[in-house]
């Protein structure tokens, strides 16, 4: 039995100065980070990847190649972290957990009819409870965008607040697919909706639809769940995911989650990014801070 969960009034959700927004995003891309604070930086972007393979060809062996991976990022380089997480669909989340054995890194599955979301809710209850049964730690699920596009946001926090419930002990990611959510007032809305119905992370994208995860969207995203902290006390974590690859920019994210949510916030607890060409160019440029030189991309797996 779900139990019963009290409706906020959606409507009630602030509205976005997009100009606004978009400008106050732009200032953290203008920050300097050097040394020490650059090597602090790389290693605890590192330590927040979700490693993702979600494709209709994986197999056992792709994934136990990824979590290999995972465990031994580059072993040239002692010391370093571990990622946070490996994300597959539920069918490989057995032989994820079996690889990973007693790493601490976290499996992760998508659910709910990923990427799409267009299935009844007992299918997506299924899919999450199946997910779950097979040892999965976290649970990435879609909102049905189609719903909060006609307004349907009741359908839509009823629909996380199963999903939650299927989920038992894992931890819920609720996936906003910001790209198709168009405007930053829906993204502000929706992003609300999801921490009222119990999210324990929101998540921008999938990754299969462009445009993924923005700044401007990401930071939209961290104000609500600001406002959500300060209203109920409770902290929700946050997951930009696709779109970004590049080490630099991963640092740009991070001053704006520290800017914007504090220390507190600056952990893989609570901040992941779901980018797996991300974890490359942190080892490249890792291997320019201690060498001097930078690598070929040669000498890192692709997976």
């Amino acid at each position: 039995m779900i139990a019963t969960k009290t409706i906020p009034d959606f409507s009630l959700s602030p509205h976005i100065d997009q100009v606004g927004i978009e400008e106050r995003a732009s200032r953290f891309t203008k920050r300097s980070i050097k040394n020490e604070t650059k090597l602090h930086g790389l290693m605890l972007a590192l330590n927040m990847i979700d490693l993702t393979t979600l494709e209709g060809k994986d197999t056992e062996g792709k994934v136990k190649q990824l979590c290999y991976k995972a465990q031994h990022l580059h072993d040239a380089y002692p010391g370093l972290p571990t990622v946070a997480a490996i994300c597959v669909y539920p069918s490989m989340v057995k032989t994820a957990k079996a690889a990973l054995g007693n790493s601490g890194i976290k499996v992760a599955s998508v659910a709910t009819a990923f990427p799409s979301g267009q299935a009844p809710r007992d299918i997506k209850i299924r899919d999450t409870k199946y997910a779950v049964q097979n040892g999965a730690d976290e649970v990435d699920m879609v909102i049905s965008r189609g719903k909060f596009l006609e307004g349907e946001y009741n359908f839509v926090f009823d629909e996380i607040a199963a999903i939650k419930e299927a989920c038992g002990e894992a931890r819920l990611k609720v996936i906003l697919e910001t790209g198709e959510l168009v405007t930053y007032d829906k993204v502000r809305k929706a992003s609300d909706i999801a921490m009222y119905a119990g999210a324990d992370f929101i998540k921008t994208s999938t990754g299969k639809i462009s445009p993924a995860a923005t700044m401007p969207v990401t930071l939209v995203m961290l104000e609500a769940i600001r406002d959500f902290y300060y209203k109920t006390g409770k902290k929700i974590a946050m997951k930009p995911a696709g779109g970004i690859s590049k080490s630099k920019l991963a640092l740009h994210y991070l001053v704006m989650l520290n800017e914007t949510l504090g220390e507190g916030w600056m952990n893989n607890e609570w901040f992941r990014f779901g980018a797996s060409s991300l974890a490359n160019d942190i080892l490249m440029q890792l291997m320019k801070q201690k060498t001097g030189v930078y690598q070929s991309a040669n000498y890192f797996s692709i997976d």
